[in-house]
C-alpha cells in the first residue's frame, strides 16, 4: 500500500539521505525510450536511497505530455516494487497539477512533489498559497512544495503553507540561498522535514544548517557517491571532513561547473555521463540542447577520475 502522509515524514525522518531524480531517456528521434529508463530504475533501486521521484526536473517534466509523464510513473513503481518510496513531480497549470497528482496517486505513488505553477511574472503570496492548497487537496498523499524559480518563499511563507495544508509533510529548498533557508528552518521548526535540493554541491553547506537529506541528480551517475557526499556530511569529523572537501574538489565541483556552461545542461550532462557509463540517458528534448561532440568528449576525460564510483 502506498504511504499515508504521516507514513511518508516518518520515513524521511528515519531514512534521512539520497533523494535520486533519474532523467527520463528520449532516443535520437525524441521519442520516450522506456525500456532505456526501465534498465536505469533497476540499477538504481539496488542502491540504499531515501526515495526516488520520477518526472520531476531532471527527469524533464517540462517536456512530457501528461499521458508520458503518467507512462514514467508507472514504470518506476513497476520496477521499484516497493523497495524504495515513489514520489512523483507535478506542476503546469493548477488544472495539470490537479491531473497529475490524482493520476499519480490512483497508480500508487508514496508522494507527490509539486513544481510552482506556470505564471509570467510574480505571483503573490495569497495566489501561491491558493494554487498548493488546491494541488494539495486533491490527493491522500504527503506533498513537498519545491522552492524554484519564482516559487522563493519568505519564512512566514512557508509558515502560512504548513498551517494550511494538513499532507504538507517536507520542503525542498532549490534557490541555494543558504540564509533564507536557515530562516524557514528556524521558523517552522520540525513541522516539516528540510530537504537540500539546489543541487550535490551544496551538500557541505545544507548539511552545516542541519539537513540530512538532499536531492541528486549524480546518483544517476554514481549512486556509491552521492551516498558517500550524505555520510561524509553528515559525520564532519575531521578524517570525514577531509574526505568531502577532496570529493567536492575533485569530482563534484567540476562537474557543476561543466553544467554551468549553459542553460538546461544540468541535464543534458547528466544524460551524457549516463551514456558514457553504459546506462541509458538519451538526448534532452528542446528547449533544452545536446552537448556538443567535443564537449562529450571533454567530459569522458573528465569522466576517468570517477572510474571508482561508477
Amino acid at each position: 500500500m502506498p504511504f499515508t502522509p504521516a507514513q511518508l515524514r516518518s520515513h524521511l525522518d528515519r531514512h534521512r539521505g539520497v533523494i535520486a531524480f533519474p532523467v527520463t531517456p528520449f532516443d535520437a528521434k525524441l521519442r520516450l525510450d522506456l525500456k532505456g529508463y526501465r534498465q536505469n530504475i533497476r540499477r538504481l533501486v539496488d542502491h540504499d536511497l531515501c526515495a526516488i521521484v520520477a518526472g520531476a526536473g531532471t527527469g524533464e517534466l517540462h517536456s512530457l505530455s501528461p499521458s508520458e509523464h503518467l507512462e514514467v510513473v508507472k514504470a518506476t513503481i513497476e520496477e521499484v516494487g516497493g523497495r524504495r518510496p515513489v514520489l512523483a513531480g507535478v506542476g503546469f497549470s493548477p488544472q495539470i497539477a490537479v491531473d497529475m497528482a490524482q493520476a499519480c496517486s490512483a497508480e500508487g505513488v508514496d508522494g507527490v512533489l509539486i513544481f510552482p505553477p506556470y505564471y509570467p511574472g510574480d505571483p503573490n503570496d495569497e495566489g501561491m498559497l491558493a494554487y498548493y492548497r488546491l494541488v494539495a487537496s486533491q490527493t491522500k498523499r504527503g506533498i513537498i512544495i519545491y522552492s524554484r524559480d519564482h516559487a522563493n518563499f519568505s519564512p512566514a511563507a512557508v509558515a502560512r503553507l504548513a498551517e494550511c495544508i494538513p499532507n504538507f509533510v517536507a520542503f525542498k529548498d532549490g534557490q541555494g540561498d543558504l540564509r533564507r533557508y536557515q530562516q524557514i528552518m528556524a521558523r517552522v521548526g520540525d513541522r516539516l522535514h528540510w530537504i537540500g535540493g539546489a543541487g550535490d554541491d551544496l551538500v557541505p553547506g545544507y548539511y552545516s544548517l542541519g539537513v540530512r537529506t538532499y536531492t541528486s541528480s549524480i546518483a544517476n551517475v554514481a549512486p556509491r557517491l552521492s551516498l558517500r557526499l550524505h555520510a561524509l556530511a553528515s559525520a564532519r569529523a575531521n578524517g570525514a571532513d577531509n574526505e568531502l572537501s577532496a570529493l567536492m574538489r575533485d569530482l563534484v565541483l567540476p562537474l557543476y561547473a561543466f553544467r554551468g556552461r549553459r542553460k538546461g545542461y544540468e541535464v543534458s550532462v547528466m544524460k551524457s555521463q549516463m551514456d558514457l557509463s553504459g546506462q541509458r540517458g538519451g538526448r534532452v528534448r528542446p528547449p533544452l540542447n545536446d552537448l556538443q561532440p567535443t564537449e562529450v568528449e571533454e567530459l569522458r576525460t573528465m569522466m576517468a577520475a570517477w572510474k571508482q564510483w561508477l
